[in-house]
C-alpha cells in the first residue's frame, strides 16, 4: 500500500490541482508520521470495533492522508475517527426516512475515517456478523449516494487511475 500511497502523492503534487504544504512537495508525500499502535488499539476499544486490517495497515504507512485533489476525502488522523451518527447525526436521521432506510441504516454503524467537513466522507461500515465482510464506502449526498469498494487498496488504485486520467487530459 505504500508504493500506492507514494504514487498518488506524486501525481497529485505533480498535478497541481490542490494547495499543498512545502514540504508535502519537498517530500513528494501526503502522509504523515504513523499512528502508535496503543492508539489504534485506545480507538478500537472506544469503538467497540477491531478495525479492519488493510486499515490499521494504512494507519502503520501513515496516520491520516491529505486530500490529493478537490474530489477526494482527506483521510483523518486515528484521533478523529468515529462513528458518524457522532458527528454527522443529520445526515444519517435524512437517510433513515422510508424508501432509503437501507442506506441509512448502514451509515447509522459506519465509521467516518475521511473527509470529516469536506462535502464527500469514506466510511468505514463494520460486518453484522462474522461471516461478512467490512464495507468501504465513499459517501456524498450529491452523487447521490454511495460508491461501494472492495478494500482500501481497491479504493486508492481507483484514485490513482483518476490521477493518471486527470495527467493524460491535461498533456
Amino acid at each position: 500500500m505504500i508504493t500506492l500511497l507514494k504514487k498518488i502523492s506524486e501525481k497529485a503534487i505533480e498535478l497541481g490541482d490542490f494547495e499543498f504544504t512545502q514540504e508535502q512537495i519537498e517530500n513528494k508525500w501526503l502522509g504523515i508520521k504513523p499512528a502508535l499502535e496503543t492508539d489504534i488499539k485506545l480507538t478500537e476499544k472506544k469503538l467497540k470495533v477491531k478495525l479492519p486490517i488493510d486499515y490499521k495497515q494504512f494507519l502503520s504507512i501513515t496516520n491520516g492522508f491529505s486530500a490529493p485533489n478537490n474530489v477526494e476525502p482527506t483521510f483523518e488522523p486515528i484521533e478523529k475517527i468515529d462513528f458518524l451518527k457522532n458527528i454527522d447525526d443529520f445526515l444519517v436521521k435524512v437517510w433513515n426516512q422510508e424508501g432509503v432506510s437501507d442506506i441509512g441504516q448502514q451509515l447509522e454503524q459506519s465509521i467516518l475515517v475521511g473527509g470529516s467537513m469536506e462535502e464527500q466522507y469514506f466510511l468505514l461500515i463494520p460486518p453484522k456478523t462474522d461471516l461478512e465482510n467490512w464495507k468501504y464506502w465513499k459517501f456524498s449526498s450529491w452523487q447521490p449516494g454511495e460508491v461501494e469498494f472492495k478494500n482500501l487498496e481497491h479504493y486508492f488504485t481507483d484514485v490513482l487511475e483518476f490521477m493518471n486520467d486527470c495527467i493524460e487530459e491535461n498533456k
